[in-house]
């Protein structure tokens, strides 16, 4: 049983690695091909995929009765997006980002986080307080699709773009990749979350630290591929995106499949921690017209720092 475990963690790997370079590659060629900025592509198109995993295991997760690891995998994921992922990227390599683009964007998860403290303050994420979070998330979708309109109708920026039929390889290799990663993660996760409870680590944690860096794999692998690959604007724009769609499109969704109880621990500690390092992540990026490597290592501090404490309090 346990060579069978280690083996499935073995083969989800090499199949996230090499569907992420699949992923990112194609990304890119559409981006540049259909004229669409990478930024846009990572916060939409490159984000919905990755953000798969999440949606796939909260959305499971509410309809089987664990709440907890729903709300703990879709909150943990977000921390570990900007904390541990973006914050190893930066510490590597600097990353110059859009000024604008980002304070939009970084505005939207903000919005998010806020909102979903808000509804919760009552100790439960209910299907009308799910609602609000998809009406936000459908803003962020609108928003993304009137930039996408404006970037084509500019005089400025218009371009000629390659015929759709044109694209079909590029296309194939972006669907194929999405799914080895979303097939990888979530062999990932299944074997990790069956060496976690031979450990007797609790749900929560569970949720919050093993299921969430997971299902956070497709944002780290295709952070890294596109690091590697010099597009560090697609790894901006996808956790900024997956952010909010964790968040809004995940929560909001499990929360119309069951209400989801959330527990002191998350209101006291977890979303408090959430909200501080989007806070951070944004203050970074609109002092300044890049992000620091030592404002990477910050960000890694503070995640590390987190990790620490649930296992120091909360275990």
């Amino acid at each position: 049983m346990v060579l069978e475990t280690v083996v499935l963690l073995i083969l989800s790997l090499l199949m996230i690695t090499k569907g992420a370079d699949w992923f990112v590659e194609s990304a890119v060629s559409i981006s540049e091909k259909s004229g669409i900025p990478k930024i846009i592509v990572g916060a939409t198109i490159v984000s919905l995929a990755t953000t798969s995993p999440e949606f796939a295991v909260s959305a499971t997760a509410a309809y089987m009765g664990h709440v907890d690891l729903s709300v703990g995998n879709a909150v943990g994921s977000a921390i570990c997006n900007i904390g541990l992922i973006l914050g190893l990227i930066v510490a590597i390599r600097a990353i110059p980002i859009d000024k604008h683009s980002f304070i939009r964007k970084g505005a939207f998860m903000v919005i998010s986080a806020v909102m979903l403290i808000l509804t919760t303050l009552d100790g439960k994420l209910s299907a009308i307080d799910g609602l609000l979070l998809l009406i936000v998330f459908m803003g962020f979708m609108y928003y993304n699709y009137k930039l996408q309109r404006a970037i084509f109708d500019g005089n400025e920026n218009k371009r000629e773009r390659t015929p759709l039929h044109e694209m079909k390889r590029d296309v194939l290799f972006f669907a194929t990749g999405a799914l080895m990663v979303v097939i990888g993660s979530n062999i990932l996760v299944d074997a990790g979350i069956a060496i976690a409870e031979w450990l007797g680590v609790p749900q929560m944690l569970i949720g919050l630290t093993l299921v969430a860096l997971g299902t956070s794999l497709p944002e780290l692998i295709t952070a890294v591929s596109s690091l590697l690959k010099g597009h560090q604007d697609i790894s901006i724009g996808n956790i900024l995106g997956a952010n909010i769609m964790d968040i809004t499109l995940v929560l909001g969704v499990s929360s119309q499949i069951r209400a989801l109880e959330i527990l002191p621990q998350s209101l006291m500690y977890d979303f408090p921690i959430m909200l501080l390092i989007m806070v951070l992540l944004v203050i970074f990026g609109i002092t300044k017209r890049k992000l620091e490597r030592w404002e990477g290592g910050l960000l890694m501090g503070v995640y590390f720092a987190y990790i620490a404490g649930l296992f120091l309090y909360f275990r």
